[in-house]
C-alpha cells in the first residue's frame, strides 16, 4: 500500500469568485495584449523548469512519466495572487483579493451517478474593507466547538479573522456579519495564525493553550485563544439578538492581548508560535552564562518561555523567547474589570452596565476619534540562522511542535530543528515551494501484534512539499526519511494547511469526541477540486529499516540468551549461531559477534564454532555482497581463539624440554650464591602477610573474552597487544609465559606458537619482564630454578625472527637488550630486577661470544659498549636491593608510622645526588633512630673495628629479641653506607635527617618533638659550613613566619597568650609553642656557634659582642661527591649542595634574634606578663624578622634607664617563677634537675647572661636570685648562688630581713609556740624584740625552716657584713638569739 491522492470536494462558481475578485482590473484588448506578449516576452518554460530541476533529477524523470499537458486555453494563475484559508473541517473557504473577499462553504449534492457528494458554494461575497484605502493581507477561517454535551467534535461556527494593510483585526461571521475590530497596531497585518489545543501523547509533554497570533512588520500580537473563544460567543449572541430585536449593534470592548516588539532582525515575512517551553536546567545554565556572563544568577526552577520563530532576512531565521509573566495583557481602562468575564449570561444580565446602550451622538464620536493604540514590549531576538543572502519567505510548524519547515528565495526548503535551533535537513530545487504537516497514527491491527501493544500508539510525520514551478507533490518522512510518495498536479494549485483544529477545546470537552478535520489539502482551481493525501504509517519505515528492524529483534533475542544463566552450552551454540547467520545488516551481524565474544559465559569451543561458522558462510557469499570489516572481524577472531586454545593446551602439557647448552649458567650461579644472603633477608622481609582480593590474584585463569580484547590482528597478519592496564597486562604475561618461567610449559613450543601467530618479539619480552617483576615472592622461593628457566626463555625470544637485528654491532647498544635493562632500571622490585639483569647480562655475552666467533673477531673485541651498561646496572640494582632492604625493615612498635618508600635505579638518578640520602633519612624518621645511636653506627663505618663486630657476634645469644633486631638494623645501615660511601657521607645524612623532621613538624606542628630531632642532628654535623646552610634555610624557609606570629601575639595580649590563640595565630597550642620557642632559642644559638667558629675560628659560644660581616675564609668548604655508578644522576640539588650555597648570616642580627627567642620562651614557660618587642628600642623592633644575611641598623650606646628598669624587672619575675618551679615536694632537694623545661639548671645561667646583653646589672639578678631561693627554702642552691655575688654587703642586708622574718615567724605568728620560746622573748633586747615585731613574716613562701638553716645564714651574714655595718650588732644578737632557741629546742 502506497501514498494516494484523492479528491474529497469539488468546487462550485469558481469562475465566478475569480470574476468578481478581478472584474475592478482593467482590460486590455486582445490586439494589444497579444502585440505586447509578442513583443516583450518568449517561451521560458524549458530553461525554466530545467533550472528548477536540476538538482532534481529523480523526481524530474518521475514526475515527467505522469506529466499531463495542461488545455491551451489554461487560464492565468490568478490564484496565486489571492488569499485562501480553508477551516480544518474543510467546511469554508474563504477567497480574498485586495477589498473583497468570497466565502465559499460546504454543501451535499447528489452526482449523476447518485453518489453523494460534497461540494463548495458561494455562501457570501463582498467588500471587507472599512477604511480608506486598507486591503485584505491576511485571512483565517477558525472552527469554533460547540458547548453543547451532544456534541460529536463538529464545529459549532466558524469565524473568519482578516487582517489589512491599515492593522486592524476584524473577526466575521460565515455569513459576512462583523461581530469584532480591533486596531492592534498601525503597520500592516503580514500574517495570520492560529494554535488550538492539542492532546499530549506522552506524560511530559507541556500542555499548549490556545491562541491567536498576529505578525507585523515589527511587532507580534498574541490573543488568548479562551478569552477570544469567549469574546466570539458573546459578540455572535449580541449580534444575533440586535438583529431579532431590530436594534442596532452595540460595538464590545476590545480584546486582551500581548503585543512583543520583535527587535534585531532586519525583515520579518512570516512567523510561528511554537508554544509555552520549559527549558532543562543544562540548558538553562548555558543561556545564562552565555547572556549574563561569568557571574550571571541562575534561578531555582526554569522559566516558562513563549517561543518565536521569525523567518525573513538578517537573520534569515530569529528564534525569540518572552518569559511568561513579564507582559501583561493590554486592555483598555473601561474594560479592564470585565475583559475575563465575558460570557452570554454577563451579556443578558449586565449589558447595561458595560455602556453598550449609549446614544448614536457618543458612537459617532467614538467611530471618528482613532483608537488608542499600545505600545509594544520590547523583545530581543536570542538567536538566530544567519545568511545575509538568504531571504525566507514562509515557515510551517509541525503538528508535533519540534520541527518546522522554512522555504527561501533560493528555492531550498529547509528543516529547522526548534529544540535545538539548528538545520537538521535541506532540500535544493523548490522555487515558490508551499509546505504542509501530515502526522499519521499508528493502525490498530500492526500495533495488536506488536510486543509493546500496551503502550500508546505512535505516530509518523510527513512534509509535504508543493513545488508549482514543476508541477509536483511531493511527500518525504521525518527526520531524515527518504521520499515515501510524489504526485503530479497542476502548476497553478495551491496547499492549503491550517496547522490547528477547532477552537475552544480543552482537556475535559475533548473526551469521547473524534474531530473530523483535514490536516493539508491541495486545491485545484484547474479541476476545481480539493484533494487530501493518504499515507500508510508502514511508509515511515521503509524496506531497509524493516530489515534492520528485524535484524535487531535478532540481536535483542541473542543477547536476551548471552544474559540467561541457564542456557547450557549446547543451546547457547545453536542460538547464537542460528541469529548470527540470520542477520542480513553487516553492523549488526558485527555487533552481535562481539556480544557473543564478550559474554563471559560462553565457552571457547561455542566461541570457536559459530565464529567458524560465521566465516564459512561469508566467504560462501559474493565477494561484493559481503563487508570486508566483518569478514576481517570473523578471521582475526577465528585466529586469536585457536591461539587462545593451543596455549592452554601447552599450558597443560608436561614440561619435557631439557636445558641445552646453551643454557649454561655458571656466571649466574657465582652471583646468586654472593647476593644469596642479602636476597634471603629482602624475601623475609617482603614476606609479610596481606590482605588480597581473589580476583586480583595473578594465578585468576585468563579467560577467552579478556584474551580476545587485549589482542588485536592488523590486516598484515601481525597480532598486536593492547596495553590498556598494568593489571590486564600482567594477566596477559602470567597466561602466556609463568607456566613456562615455573618449568610447567615447554618454553620452546610457547615461544614458536606465538611466533607463528604473529605475535612481534618486543612485545613478548615486555610482557615476559612484567611477569617475572610482578610475581617477585614465587620467583624468590625457587631463585635458582627459575632464573635457569628465565634464561631459557630469553634465548628462546632472543632467536626468533625481528628480535635481535642482525646487523647490530657489539660496539653498540642494543635496542633488544635495552629493552630489558629500561624495564630492570624502572622496576621497584629490586631483586627480581637483579635477577633479571644477571640472566640478561649473561644471555648478551653469550650472544656477543657467538657472533664475535661467527665473525672471526679475536676474544678481546668481544668487550662492547653492551656488556659496560650490563655491569653498570648490576652494580646500581646490588645497591638498590641493599638499600630496598633497608627501607622494608619495620617501624619499631608506637614510633611513626608511614608508607614504605618504593625505589628503583629511575628514582634515585631522578631525586638528584640527594636522593639516596633522602631516602636513608626518611626510613630514620619512621624508625625515631636518636642522632647518637644514628652517629655510633656511622663511626663504626669508620673505624671497622672488627673485634667489636665480633663480640656483638658472641654476646648475640643472650640479648633480647628487640636488642637483636636492632643489631640486625644497624647491620643493614651499615651496608647501605658501605655501598654508598660518599652519598651517605655522615654530614650528608645528618643534614637530610635534620631537614625530614623540620619537614615533618611542618606538616605537623603539635609535636615538639620533631622540630628538637631536628635540631639534635643538627648539631652533630660536624662541617661548619653545611651546619649554617642548613640552619639558615631551616630558619628562612620554616621557623621565622611562626616565630613572627608568636611574638606579635604576645605582644598583643602582654602576656602568655592561651590555647586558642596560640591556635589560632601561630598554628600549634600553648605547650607545643612553648616548645618551639625552646627550639628556635637552639636554633639561632647553633648559628652563633658556627658564625663565630668560622669568623673567629672558635668553637665556644660566646656572648662578647663583636660585629662580623659574612664572611668564611679561614675553614675550607667540603667537597661533595657521588659514586661513579650514580655519577649520572640528574634532578634537584640535594641539601648539602643547596646549604652550601647559602650566604653567611650577620651575626649581631642573629643574636638580636637570639635575644627576643630567649625572653619569650622564658615568658612563656614561667607565665610572666610581658611585651617582648616593647623590651627593645625602636631600632631594635626594626631589626626584627629580616634576613639574616643583611645587616641592620642594630641598637647601640646606652639604653633609656625606664626601659633597663623593665627588662630588670622580667629578668627577676623569670628568676622568681624557676625557683618556685624547681621547690618541688616529691623531688629531694639534692636530685639534679633535668635539662630541659621550666625546672632546667641552666635558667640561672641564661638570665644572667641575658642581662649582661641587655644592660642590665647581672649581681642585681644573682642577688635576687639568693634571696629567692632563702625565701623559697632552698638555702643549699642558695649557699652555692651565693658564692657569684660581687657586693656582699648588699646582699647581707637582703638576708638580714629575710632571717628576721624568720625568726619573727618562729617566735611571734607560729602557733605551737613551747614555753621556751616565750622565755626567749622576754628576755631580747628591746631594740631586737622591737625589729622582729616589726618583720612580716607573710612575705615568707617557705616560713618553716630548720633551725639549723637559719643559724647557719645568720652565720653567714655575720661574716658577710663587716664589723662597722650599721646592721652587724643586730647580726650578732639574731646570732645569739638563734643559738638559744636552738638550745631550747635541743632540750
Amino acid at each position: 500500500m502506497s501514498c494516494s491522492l484523492y479528491e474529497f470536494c469539488r468546487l462550485q462558481e469558481l469562475k465566478t469568485v475569480r470574476d468578481y475578485l478581478f472584474q475592478n482590473q482593467g482590460k486590455e484588448s486582445a490586439e494589444e495584449k497579444n502585440q505586447t506578449e509578442n513583443e516583450l516576452s518568449w517561451d521560458t518554460s524549458d530553461w525554466e523548469s530545467g533550472w528548477d530541476n536540476g538538482d532534481n533529477k529523480e523526481e524530474e524523470s518521475a514526475s515527467s512519466a505522469k506529466a499531463e499537458e495542461e488545455p491551451s486555453g489554461q487560464s492565468p494563475p490568478w490564484l496565486q495572487d489571492c488569499t485562501v484559508s480553508l477551516s480544518p473541517c474543510a467546511d469554508l473557504l474563504v477567497v480574498a483579493r485586495e477589498q473583497k473577499a468570497a466565502f465559499l462553504s460546504a454543501k451535499w449534492r447528489t452526482d449523476d451517478g447518485g453518489r453523494e457528494e460534497m461540494t463548495l458554494a458561494v455562501s457570501w461575497s463582498g467588500a471587507l474593507c472599512t477604511e480608506e484605502g486598507e486591503r485584505v493581507s491576511s485571512v483565517i477561517a477558525i472552527p469554533l466547538a460547540s458547548q453543547k454535551r451532544s456534541s460529536t467534535g463538529r464545529p459549532d461556527w466558524t469565524c473568519v479573522v482578516v487582517g489589512f494593510t491599515s492593522g486592524y483585526v476584524r473577526f466575521y461571521t460565515e455569513s459576512g456579519v462583523l461581530l469584532l475590530a480591533q486596531l492592534l497596531h498601525v503597520d500592516p497585518v503580514l500574517r495570520l495564525k492560529c494554535r488550538t489545543y492539542e492532546i499530549p501523547r506522552h506524560p511530559g509533554v507541556t500542555e499548549q493553550h490556545e491562541e491567536l497570533s498576529i505578525l507585523y512588520p515589527a511587532a507580534l500580537v498574541t490573543i488568548d485563544g479562551f478569552s477570544l473563544f469567549q469574546s466570539l460567543r458573546a459578540c455572535r449572541n449580541q449580534v444575533a439578538r440586535a438583529a431579532a430585536a431590530g436594534s442596532d449593534v452595540v460595538p464590545p470592548p476590545p480584546l486582551a492581548y500581548k503585543k512583543w516588539g520583535l527587535q534585531e532582525m532586519d525583515t520579518i515575512v512570516d512567523h510561528s508560535s511554537v508554544g509555552v517551553m520549559t527549558l532543562c536546567v543544562f540548558d538553562q545554565m548555558k543561556n545564562a552564562s552565555i547572556l549574563g556572563g561569568f557571574n550571571a544568577s541562575v534561578k531555582g526552577s526554569p522559566p516558562a518561555m513563549s517561543q518565536f520563530v521569525t523567518v525573513g532576512s538578517g537573520p534569515y531565521t530569529g528564534f525569540y523567547y518572552a518569559v511568561e509573566g513579564n507582559s501583561q495583557p493590554l486592555l483598555s481602562h473601561v474594560a479592564l474589570a470585565v475583559a475575563s468575564k465575558l460570557t452570554s449570561a454577563l451579556f443578558n444580565a449586565a449589558s447595561g452596565w458595560l455602556g453598550w446602550n449609549k446614544n448614536k451622538n457618543e458612537e459617532e464620536a467614538a467611530q471618528k476619534q482613532k483608537p488608542k493604540v499600545e505600545p509594544a514590549t520590547p523583545l530581543g531576538i536570542r538567536f538566530g540562522l544567519p545568511d545575509s543572502r538568504r531571504h525566507g519567505e514562509s515557515i510551517c510548524l509541525s503538528p508535533c511542535n519540534t520541527l518546522a519547515g522554512v522555504t527561501d528565495d533560493f528555492g531550498r526548503v529547509a528543516l529547522l530543528d526548534l529544540m535545538r535551533g539548528v538545520t537538521i535537513r535541506m532540500w535544493k530545487g523548490y522555487r515558490d515551494a508551499q509546505l504542509g504537516w501530515l502526522q499519521v497514527q499508528e493502525e490498530r491491527g500492526d500495533r495488536e501484534f506488536s510486543p509493546s501493544a500496551s503502550l500508546p500508539r505512535r505516530h509518523a510525520l510527513f512534509l509535504i512539499i508543493y513545488a508549482p514551478r514543476r508541477g509536483i507533490l511531493e511527500v518525504w518522512a521525518m527526520q531524515r526519511g527518504p521520499r515515501v510518495g510524489a504526485f503530479t498536479v497542476g502548476k497553478h494549485c495551491r496547499l492549503l494547511y491550517a496547522g490547528y483544529h477547532l477552537m475552544g477545546v480543552n482537556s475535559v470537552t475533548s473526551q469521547g469526541w473524534q474531530l473530523h478535520t483535514q490536516q493539508v489539502c491541495l486545491l485545484d482551481p484547474t479541476a476545481g477540486a480539493l484533494r487530501t493525501i493518504n499515507i500508510p504509517f508502514h511508509l515511515a519505515l521503509s524496506d531497509k529499516k524493516n530489515e534492520r528492524a528485524r535484524d535487531m529483534h535478532l540481536l535483542k533475542r541473542l543477547s536476551a540468551v548471552l544474559k540467561s544463566r541457564d542456557v547450557d552450552p549446547e543451546t547457547l551454540e545453536r542460538e547464537a549461531k542460528g541469529a548470527l547467520l540470520e542477520i542480513k545488516h553487516p553492523a549488526i551481524k558485527k555487533q552481535a559477534l562481539e556480544s557473543l565474544l564478550s559474554n563471559r559465559s560462553a565457552p571457547v569451543s561455542c566461541l570457536t564454532n559459530v565464529t567458524s561458522a560465521l566465516h564459512d558462510a561469508l566467504q560462501q557469499q559474493d565477494a561484493e555482497e559481503v563487508e570486508a570489516s566483518l569478514l576481517q572481524l570473523c578471521s582475526s577472531r577465528l585466529k586469536l581463539l585457536q591461539l587462545y586454545a593451543d596455549i592452554q593446551q601447552l599450558r597443560s602439557d608436561a614440561n619435557t624440554e631439557g636445558c641445552s647448552g646453551n643454557d649454561s649458567l655458571e656466571g649466574v650461579e657465582e652471583e646468586l650464591a654472593r647476593v644469596g644472603p642479602t636476597l634471603q633477608r629482602y624475601a623475609r622481609l617482603c614476606s609479610k602477610p596481606s590482605v588480597s582480593f581473589a580476583q586480583d590474584s595473578p594465578d585468576t585463569p585468563l579467560s577467552a573474552q579478556a584474551f580476545l580484547t587485549q589482542l588485536e590482528c592488523a590486516e598484515d597478519g601481525e597480532v598486536k597487544v593492547n596495553r590498556s592496564s598494568e593489571a590486564e597486562w600482567n594477566q596477559l604475561g602470567n597466561f602466556l609465559f609463568w607456566g613456562c618461567l615455573c618449568g610447567q610449559s615447554p618454553t620452546h613450543k610457547v615461544c614458536d606458537t606465538l611466533q607463528l601467530a604473529g605475535l612481534r618479539p618486543q612485545q613478548l619480552l615486555s610482557l615476559v619482564m612484567s611477569v617475572w617483576l610482578q610475581r617477585e615472592k614465587e620467583v624468590l622461593q625457587r631463585p635458582v630454578e627459575t632464573v635457569r628457566n628465565l634464561h631459557t626463555l630469553l634465548i628462546a625470544l632472543s632467536n626468533m625472527d625481528g628480535a635481535v637485528d642482525e646487523s647490530w654491532d657489539p660496539q653498540s647498544v642494543s635496542p633488544w637488550w635495552q629493552q630489558v635493562r629500561l624495564t630492570c632500571i624502572q622496576s621497584h622490585n629490586a631483586a627480581a630486577a637483579l635477577l633479571a639483569a644477571l640472566v640478561a647480562h649473561s644471555a648478551t655475552k653469550t650472544s656477543i661470544t657467538s657472533r664475535a666467533d661467527s665473525k672471526l673477531h679475536s676474544e678481546w673485541e668481544a668487550v662492547s659498549l653492551e656488556l659496560e651498561q650490563w655491569v653498570v646496572c648490576v652494580r646500581q640494582l646490588e645497591d638498590v636491593l641493599v638499600l630496598q632492604t633497608l627501607l622494608l625493615v619495620p617501624s619499631p612498635q608506637g614510633a611513626t608510622g608511614g608508607a614504605v618508600v618504593q625505589c628503583s635505579i629511575k628514582t634515585l638518578l631522578e631525586g638528584g645526588t640527594g636522593g639516596i640520602a633522602d631516602s636513608v633519612s626518611k626510613w630514620v624518621f619512621r624508625q625515631s633512630m636518636a642522632p647518637e645511636r644514628l652517629k655510633e653506627i656511622l663511626q663504626r663505618k669508620e673505624t671497622g673495628d672488627k673485634k667489636e663486630q665480633k663480640e656483638v657476634g658472641d654476646e648475640a645469644g643472650e640479648k633480647e629479641k628487640s636488642q637483636e633486631e636492632a643489631d640486625e638494623t644497624a647491620e643493614l645501615l651499615l651496608a647501605v653506607c658501605q655501598r654508598f660511601p660518599d652519598s651517605l657521607s655522615p654530614d650528608l645524612l645528618f643534614a637530610h635527617c635534620s631537614w625530614e623532621y623540620v619537614v615533618q613538624w611542618n606538616k605537623d606542628p603539635e609535636e615538639p618533638r620533631y622540630l628538637y630531632s631536628a635540631m639534635e642532628h643538627l648539631k652533630v654535623i660536624s662541617s661548619p659550613h653545611i651546619q649554617l646552610g642548613i640552619s639558615t634555610m631551616m630558619w628562612s624557609t620554616f621557623i621565622v613566619k611562626r616565630f613572627s606570629a608568636a611574638a606579635f601575639l604576645m605582644e598583643k595580649v602582654g602576656k602568655a597568650p592561651k590555647d586558642r590563640l596560640c591556635r589560632r595565630d601561630v598554628g600549634m597550642g600553648d605547650k607545643a609553642m612553648t616548645s618551639f620557642l625552646g627550639c628556635c632559642v637552639q636554633l639561632l644559638q647553633i648559628l652563633m656557634e658556627v658564625t663565630g667558629l668560622l669568623v673567629k675560628n672558635q668553637s665556644s659560644l660566646s656572648f662578647i659582642p663583636f660585629y662580623a660581616d659574612s664572611a668564611m675564609e679561614e675553614v675550607p668548604a667540603p667537597e661533595l661527591s657521588v659514586e661513579e655508578a650514580w655519577s649520572g644522576a640528574e634532578g634537584p640539588a640535594s641539601i648539602a649542595e643547596l646549604a652550601l650555597e647559602q650566604r653567611g648570616v650577620h651575626y649581631p642580627l642573629v643574636q638580636h634574634h637570639w635575644l627576643l627567642a630567649s625572653l619569650m620562651h622564658a615568658a612563656m614557660s614561667f607565665s610572666v606578663k610581658v611585651k617582648p618587642l616593647g623590651l627593645f628600642d625602636s631600632k631594635g623592633k626594626n631589626a626584627f624578622f629580616r634576613d639574616l644575611t643583611t645587616i641592620q641598623l642594630m641598637p647601640s650606646g646606652d639604653m633609656d634607664p625606664g626601659l633597663i628598669s623593665v627588662r630588670q624587672e622580667f629578668l627577676l619575675r623569670v628568676l622568681t617563677g624557676w625557683v618556685q618551679a624547681i621547690d618541688d615536694p616529691s623531688c629531694p632537694a639534692s636530685a639534679p634537675l633535668p635539662s630541659d623545661g621550666p625546672k632546667a639548671d641552666w635558667w640561672p645561667s641564661l638570665c644572667i647572661d641575658l642581662g649582661s646583653l641587655l644592660q642590665v646589672n647581672p649581681d642585681i639578678l644573682r642577688r635576687h636570685l639568693v634571696c629567692e631561693l632563702y625565701n623559697q627554702g632552698l638555702d643549699p642552691r642558695a649557699e652555692e648562688a651565693m658564692l657569684q655575688v660581687e657586693d656582699k654587703d648588699v646582699l647581707g642586708s637582703q638576708l638580714l630581713v629575710l632571717t628576721g622574718q624568720r625568726l619573727s615567724y618562729s617566735l611571734l605568728h607560729n602557733q605551737n609556740q613551747t614555753h621556751a620560746a616565750m622565755e626567749l622573748l622576754a628576755r631580747l633586747p628591746p631594740t631586737l624584740c622591737t625589729w622582729l615585731k616589726a618583720m612580716d613574716p607573710s612575705e615568707l613562701r617557705c616560713p618553716l625552716v630548720s633551725l639549723t638553716e637559719t643559724s647557719r645564714l645568720v652565720s653567714r651574714l655575720t661574716e658577710m657584713l663587716p664589723e662597722n655595718h650599721a646592721q652587724y650588732s643586730l647580726a650578732l644578737h639574731l646570732l645569739e638569739a638563734v643559738d638559744v632557741l636552738s638550745l631550747s629546742a635541743g632540750d
